[in-house]
């Protein structure tokens, strides 16, 4: 698959373009998930969706063999305001394909989707292929990848047992890493904390003001420092990013006080111990928004890992988030593209990466088939 662009690069190149054109907000991916199905089918391969994630099986598919997950998303965030070109208008100009959602994630989908369509049919794989293209992934919504692995109709269709995950299950998740291995990623936690005092009249000095326990507790969590810091993500980053009153009075002391903290969680702790930490060390009252999106690592002892290294990519963590946080599976995210021009104005990938994606995810395959 290397060397001069092949009939893959050229049909994922023209899918991407597809789907670049049609607005795919996250939950409003109707029209890119009827695109990807209407594209998969005119290849042969029967299709399915749930919601608007669509998914898909290879041809001789054998219910007694390991999964391979081969996944990304088709939603898109909305926009930003500095764009100087038309987000939906999938123009080539320099080498480059430019359009909202060409490099996140669209570049690592059409590749993925590439490379299953080539090895749909193959008979001497020594494993299974699962193509899963879904929603929602910008906003970790759970309409995506957590509706699908949760959807009776395709655990039966992929034989994907509850339970048996980490013994029969992995993945590739696509999303833009330069085709080098994400192999952590760092969790998200968002806490409420809440700061309670008593009302009074601040010119009579009354009451307990909840503002300024909530700024005591902010600057302790200013000062704090996670003991575990791992060598692939770092230390667990703590940042408070607002803050409020119910209060509106310039003259009376304040009893309540709100403020959110933004916790990154590296590889080494649970979202529940972050925040039991968290909660020791401060007065306030901590409430999680969530604790669905996880920090995840894979071993570099994996097969996947494995494979990768031996095509001469270099392990590394990522400090973004991705679909990988919800599978309870091992999972690899990997992908063409620069996750630094994610969500950027004027976003593009370049045209060359598109051979790059195919041909690593292709190595990766190949690597795994000739050391089973």
């Amino acid at each position: 698959m290397t060397g001069a662009p092949t009939q893959l690069m050229n049909d994922a190149l023209q899918l991407l373009q597809n789907l670049i054109v049609i607005p795919s907000f996250s939950k409003e991916e109707q029209q890119t998930a009827a695109c990807i199905m209407h594209w998969l089918k005119a290849k042969g391969i029967e299709t399915k969706r749930c919601g608007n994630n669509v998914y898909a099986r290879n041809l001789h598919f054998d219910e007694h063999k390991p999964v391979i997950l081969l996944n990304s998303h088709h939603d898109t965030v909305k926009p930003n305001p500095g764009y100087t070109r038309d987000p939906f208008q999938a123009v080539i100009n320099d080498g480059r394909l430019y359009g909202l959602g060409s490099n996140d994630a669209g570049a690592s989908l059409v590749c993925l989707i590439s490379v299953f369509t080539a090895y749909y049919a193959r008979t001497d794989l020594p494993f299974n292929l699962v193509l899963a293209a879904t929603a929602e992934e910008e906003i970790s919504g759970s309409g995506g990848i957590e509706l699908l692995l949760q959807d009776t109709a395709f655990r039966e269709y992929t034989a994907y047992a509850q339970g048996l995950e980490s013994q029969s299950w992995s993945a590739i998740v696509g999303e833009p890493t330069l085709m080098q291995l994400a192999v952590a990623e760092r969790g998200l936690l968002v806490i409420d904390a809440y700061a309670k005092g008593v009302a009074g009249h601040a010119a009579r000095q009354e009451g307990v003001n909840a503002l300024y326990q909530a700024m005591d507790d902010i600057n302790t969590l200013r000062a704090y420092h996670f003991d575990k810091v791992s060598p692939l993500l770092g230390p667990v980053q703590v940042n408070v990013t607002s803050i409020e009153t119910s209060n509106k009075q310039h003259n009376v002391v304040p009893a309540d006080c709100r403020f959110t903290i933004d916790v990154r969680v590296n590889e080494l702790y649970s979202l529940e111990e972050v925040l039991h930490i968290l909660q020791q060390q401060v007065q306030s009252r901590l409430q999680a928004r969530s604790l669905r999106l996880r920090p995840t690592s894979i071993s570099d002892q994996h097969p996947l890992v494995q494979a990768g290294m031996r095509t001469g990519a270099k392990p590394y963590g990522s400090p973004t988030t991705s679909d990988k946080a919800l599978m309870p599976f091992p999972a690899l995210k990997m992908g063409p593209g620069d996750s630094a021009r994610s969500h950027m104005a004027d976003e593009f990938i370049f045209i060359d990466d598109l051979q790059k994606g195919i041909d690593g995810y292709h190595a990766l395959l190949q690597n795994i088939i000739a050391y089973e």
